[in-house]
């Protein structure tokens, strides 16, 4: 068992970080990893055509409660000296966050695809015309990664 002061301090190092890991390879070849694609997609680029697709920050965002939620519980264990629950709702909570995101690309209701990425899909053989997802390789790459002062403690793959 932890004590208070320990429990607080440990808790204090802690991040829940949710996104995509920089550096995950992708299987198509075009150079970028998903990391990249997905700051791209979120912000957009006048130098490639490309609208904002804004998908992580109102992903997370539209759980910020169910998260605040688990935040608290984890906040309780620690407090109670249940380093091992603490965890758990830190775990909870990134899992949360990482699915609402998957949630909202899924919805795919994000500005339309332009007619020429269209039909360069189609070119590839590929039938969703839904924005953010063609091979379903940057929404998967979602996860979350439980931090202590940048190194990796625990991660997630929802």
């Amino acid at each position: 068992m932890l004590s208070i002061l320990e429990a607080v301090a440990e808790l204090s190092k802690i991040e829940v970080l949710v996104g995509v890991p920089h550096g995950e390879a992708r299987t198509d070849e075009d150079g970028m990893t998903n990391a990249q694609i997905g700051y791209l997609l979120e912000t957009g680029s006048p130098a490639m055509n490309l609208e904002p697709r804004p998908h992580l920050v109102p992903g997370i965002e539209a759980v910020q409660d169910v998260i605040g939620q688990q935040l608290t519980k984890a906040v309780d264990s620690a407090l109670n000296g249940n380093k091992q629950r603490m965890y758990f709702f830190l775990g909870t909570a990134g899992m949360k966050a990482t699915m609402s995101v998957k949630n909202l690309i899924n919805a795919g209701e994000f500005a339309p695809l332009k007619p020429a990425t269209l039909k360069a899909r189609k070119a590839r053989g590929r039938k969703s015309e839904k924005p953010l997802v063609d091979t379903g390789q940057y929404r998967n790459a979602h996860t979350y990664v439980i931090m202590n002062k940048g190194k990796e403690v625990k991660g997630g793959n929802s």
